[in-house]
This record gives C-alpha cells, structure tokens and sequence, in this order.
C-alpha cells in the first residue's frame, strides 16, 4: 500500500548520505562549479579529484553551507543544507583547507574546547582521539608551535572527536609525510570499514586517493567529468596486453578462434588474461600465421594518474 512506498521513499533518499542536485556556484564572472549532481552512498570512501582550483574546495564549502550556491542543491543525511547553520552537523566531521586551531593554547586545550562545542559527556574522548592520531607526544605543545603535519592531525583529531557518520575532508594528506600519508590512509579505511563511516575526500594526489578510494569522481573546471566505480578503478589498475593490426577484424577473429578473450575499443585489441601477457610471442605468431601481423603490441598498465591526465588534456 501507499504506506509502505512512502517509508520505502523515504529509506531511499536516506540511502544516500549526500546529494547535491546542479549545484553550481560564481565568484562574479568566475563559474567555479557548474552543474554539479553528486550522490555518495554510505560506507564509501569517495574521491573527489581536480587540479588545484578545479572547484573542489567550493564544493565542499557549499556542501558545508559555508557557500550559499548559485543555483542548485545541497542535502545532507537527507536535509536540505541551507542558510543560517541548518544541517545535521552533530553527525558530520570536517575539516577544510588549513585546520584552524587557537595558536596559544596547547593540543588538549584545543580539543577540550571542540569537546564542549560539540557537548560530548566522556572527558576521555580528547585523550582517545589523540592517541588514534598518534598526537600525544605533542598534547601540552602549544598549537601554534606545530609543524604542518601535526596540525594537520589536529584538524583530523577534531574532525573525528564527536564520532561522526559522515567526513568531510578537504586534501587530509596534506604537509604529512609518507608515512603520515599511510597512517591517516589506514585510518580512513578503517573507520570506512569498521564503523560504516562515509568519507568524501578531495586531493590532487591521485596515487592517494587511488589506494583508498572506493569510487572517485573527476572535477576539471567546475564540471564533473566522470565517476569511476570499483570496477572501472579495477581494470584501470590491471596490466592488459594491447594489440594494433592493419586488419582489426580478422585479428580479431584470429585470436578470439585460439581461445583468447578479447576486447575492441578505439582501433586497439585489449587482451587481459596472465597467458596473454606472459607469451606476446604466441599473440603475436597467431597473427602473423593469420596472415594479420600486428603493427603494434605492448603490455600496458595505465594507473589512474595517466587516465587524469588524458581526460583533463592536461598531458605533461
């Protein structure tokens, strides 16, 4: 009955943690976003990636109601983000640009202070989140005498004080050093993993994002260009032998009749099986025998950086 549609209606808008519908946003003649429509459902860790001033830190402004959009949507946790404050912000984390902290008071007066803000009872939630951040030999240091890094795990220690469901993440990586980078890295993936949380990230370090991500999208000049999911990230990351011939067709019907699998796309052979990649010499002998030698074969493995590049033409 129309009952149980009306909750069903209900349960799958909430399916989606956020969604913003054309959002787009001008700085006078400047558009930096333009019709943006995103929906990140929970538990994913979603990627959001551009060249610096391609638009994602506005989203995330916007996402925040810390922008009011041009035109367009923003909800959260299935509320309209709107002027004056309104969103569900007890359930959200975020941290935006360079963390801001209050420079003479130490890492645990910070964090008590975001503790009150946020009306958290367990006065051990302060000293929880500086260990998981690995923080606490710098506890009594005052915030304005820590390095970048440092800060940067307090922006993320007050992110993640209140527990949220949802966190929003503007270049967490940022001033870390590799092995901070890894260390923040395993967090996420726990807490996407464990805990259900949902992560929105954006970054210009794609290697980053392509090892924790579980679907990214690409924003280039304020539009989203593409969404790759798990499987698209999947066979961008896989090795595939690449094979070019004068006559596509019958080279493909040459190998696909010596039992190989094979896939066309824009004037090249892709062949993904391990057989295929460890003995080019075989492909290569099926077709010469085919009498459809190969002008080209090559083992190509293009990692996510490469796609970038090529979809946002911006190659090096």
């Amino acid at each position: 009955g129309s009952y149980s549609e009306a909750t069903c209606v209900d349960r799958c808008n909430m399916s989606f943690v956020f969604e913003t519908s054309g959002l787009s946003k001008s700085f006078g003649p400047v558009r930096a976003v333009d019709s943006l429509s995103l929906r990140v459902r929970q538990g994913e860790i979603y990627g959001f990636v551009g060249l610096n001033g391609a638009g994602k830190t506005t989203t995330i402004r916007a996402l925040l109601g810390m922008v009011r959009p041009s035109s367009g949507s923003v909800k959260v946790m299935g509320q309209p983000v709107g002027p004056n404050g309104r969103g569900p912000w007890h359930r959200v984390g975020y941290m935006v640009e360079t963390p801001s902290s209050y420079p003479e008071l130490t890492v645990t007066e910070n964090l008590e202070i975001a503790r009150r803000l946020h009306r958290i009872p367990d006065r051990n939630a302060t000293s929880r989140v500086i260990e998981r951040l690995g923080i606490a030999p710098y506890a009594g240091r005052k915030a304005g005498t820590l390095s970048t890094g440092n800060l940067q795990r307090l922006g993320l220690a007050r992110a993640l004080l209140h527990e949220p469901e949802l966190l929003i993440l503007d270049e967490p990586a940022s001033g870390l050093d590799p092995a901070g980078v890894v260390e923040i890295r395993e967090l996420l993936a726990s807490l996407a993993h464990e805990k259900g949380v949902t992560v929105f990230m954006s970054s210009h370090i794609l290697t980053e994002v392509d090892r924790l991500a579980t679907r990214i999208g690409i924003i280039h000049k304020g539009c989203l260009l593409e969404e790759l999911d798990k499987e698209r990230l999947r066979e961008l990351r896989s090795p595939h032998l690449e094979v070019q011939a004068r006559d596509l067709q019958a080279a493909q019907t040459a190998l696909t009749q010596a039992g190989l699998a094979v896939t066309a796309t824009q004037g090249t052979l892709l062949l993904a099986e391990a057989h295929a990649m460890d003995a080019p010499d075989e492909v290569a002998t099926i077709l010469v025998q085919a009498g459809s030698p190969p002008t080209r074969l090559t083992v190509e493995q293009e990692d996510l950086e490469g796609h970038f590049l090529r979809l946002t033409g911006e190659h090096p």
